[in-house]
């Protein structure tokens, strides 16, 4: 009995989700329009992860380089501080630590 049960829910869902939020597809809309892009935490040399969802794009050393990996996964940012597409870990774009002490040694 719980089968047509949730299956009457699912229904049910759908057709108010219809009448009342029909802009808001939330469930399915968010992952096409806007991926998930994340600037790692730095490592201890100052490099930074780049990741799209559980897909790993490359290794940064640079703002400049995530734009880069971007644009090579076909995802054009032109403002990496303001962009709602990439969440940034341990820091935003001006943030490097262990790179400058790692190259003047």
């Amino acid at each position: 009995m719980s089968r047509p049960a949730s299956r009457r829910r699912t229904a049910s869902r759908s057709q108010g989700a219809d009448r009342s939020r029909s802009q808001q597809p939330e469930g399915m809309a968010p992952p096409i329009e806007h991926p998930h892009v994340v600037v790692h935490a730095p490592a201890l040399d100052g490099s930074r992860r780049v990741t799209l969802g559980e897909e790993p794009l490359g290794v940064a050393t640079h703002a400049d380089d995530v734009a880069e990996i971007l644009r090579l996964a076909d995802l054009y940012v032109t403002d990496l501080a303001e962009s709602d597409l990439v969440e940034w870990q341990g820091g935003g774009p001006d943030d490097w630590p262990g790179l400058s002490e790692h190259h003047e040694t």
